[in-house]
């Protein structure tokens, strides 16, 4: 295990390790303070772009659905289609970080993100806005995986502090594409097109620091190079992570969360809409939600990391998120800005989800598998909640039943928490 004077290793070092009884190479001081503050910037910039893609859609949703002709089903699927690629291609996020370092995976993913927003807005029809929207799905899925591994790696004594802060950075992000959007897009003449497609421009910005990453050393690019692991762990064998219940409950947990948020994130608008909320303050009502993680994301995991037990923060999130469902349900025009921050603080559940992987595995072998079947098994099961969502209020032509729906899923998810915030770890159950 690495100790507490453990400094942010180099790029080169990160992608070929050294063996387990030869002392790593100490880089200068100058190389050292260049890369990490390129790494902070680089974490920060991709954390940003992780979900504008879905929030701005949402806050456009109903103008996209009339645009491109969607009922309300298929506009279920559409918010659907976000954790389907997240638990799809987020299991390629290991094997691509092993055969190319994962500082070219989130450079690549970049980039896939770039393209797939400056190609949405130019579609004509439901498929091919789906196929761009699931090309910058796949580049975000890939990160989601990666941001852990990036962070235990290159800052094992900090990781509660760099996990704050990407979280952080991703919530700002969040908050920013949903308040945003909707003015820009009055701003830019009315049209949506426009207004989801300026969300392309801050994706380019993201892929500069991870390429010049790989510009700095271009054998990182170029040869392919297994995951670092700390020094001693390469030995190990990697944990068969299906036979650990800790990974199950974090992976149901993980879930679970994702579902209540892609469903707040494509519906929440829409809710307040059909209560009689003008759209702009709709979509400003989605950003108060989405603008508490920006604090919490930060506070959350550094918290988390100074307790053995996350349980009882499991439970005070889940009880916002109750109280939050209700206030929806009873006065969802009258409260709307109460239910809006305690559905906000009843998110930073994902935060504390990425925290908890992290912790829940000793080596960087294992924190790699914990993320990617973490993930990926949690946004599988939060795949049919938004299109159920949809369907629901469809056919029963109102928000009763859905909101019920989304607060009775808080209950397994806080049961789920806290068995998955257990001082354990998936090596010691394998």
């Amino acid at each position: 295990m690495l100790d507490e004077t453990t400094t942010p290793l180099t790029h080169r070092e990160a992608v070929a390790p050294a063996p387990a009884d030869s002392p790593a190479p100490a880089p200068s001081p100058r190389t050292t303070v260049w890369l990490t503050r390129l790494l902070v910037v680089g974490l920060v910039l991709a954390a940003v772009n992780l979900r504008p893609a879905i929030t701005s859609l949402g806050a456009l949703l109903e103008d996209v659905r009339v645009g491109l002709h969607m009922s309300g089903s298929v506009a279920g699927v559409l918010t659907s289609v976000p954790p389907l690629c997240f638990a799809v291609f987020g299991v390629m996020a290991p094997r691509l970080a092993r055969r190319f370092g994962p500082g070219a995976v989130v450079c690549a993913g970049m980039v896939a993100v770039t393209v797939g927003l400056l190609l949405r807005p130019l579609t004509s029809g439901t498929a091919a806005f789906l196929a761009a929207s699931a090309l910058a799905l796949m580049g975000i899925a890939v990160s989601n995986v990666l941001m852990p591994v990036i962070v235990k790696r290159y800052f094992p004594d900090r990781v509660g502090t760099m996990t704050g802060l990407y979280s952080m950075s991703l919530s700002a992000g969040t908050a920013v594409a949903a308040a945003a959007t909707v003015p820009m897009t009055t701003a830019l003449g009315g049209s949506w097109r426009l207004g989801l497609g300026v969300w392309a421009v801050v994706a380019a910005v993201a892929v500069l620091p991870w390429a010049a990453l790989l510009v700095r050393d271009g054998r990182d690019a170029a040869t392919p190079a297994p995951v670092a692991t700390p020094a001693g762990a390469e030995a190990a064998p990697a944990p068969r992570i299906a036979r650990s219940r800790t990974a199950w409950a974090l992976g149901c947990f993980f879930g679970l969360q994702a579902t209540g948020a892609y469903i707040t994130m494509g519906w929440m608008p829409q809710i307040f809409r059909d209560a009689g909320v003008p759209a702009g303050t709709a979509g400003l009502l989605l950003a108060v939600t989405m603008v508490m993680g920006v604090p919490l994301a930060f506070v959350i995991p550094r918290l988390a990391t100074r307790m053995k037990n996350q349980g009882p923060i499991v439970i005070a999130l889940g009880a916002c998120g109750l109280t939050g469902y209700a206030g929806l349900f009873l006065a969802p025009a009258a409260g709307a800005w109460v239910w809006a921050l305690l559905l906000g603080v009843s998110n930073c559940a994902f935060p504390l989800a990425l925290t908890m992987i992290g912790m829940r595995a000793r080596t960087g072998a294992g924190i790699v598998r914990l993320s990617a079947f973490a993930q990926s098994t949690g946004y599988l099961i939060s795949i049919p909640g938004p299109l159920l969502v949809g369907v629901l209020y469809q056919h029963s032509g109102g928000w009763e039943l859905p909101i019920t729906l989304m607060g009775g899923l808080m209950v397994p998810q806080i049961i789920l928490g806290v068995v998955a915030g257990r001082d354990r770890t998936i090596e010691d159950e394998c």
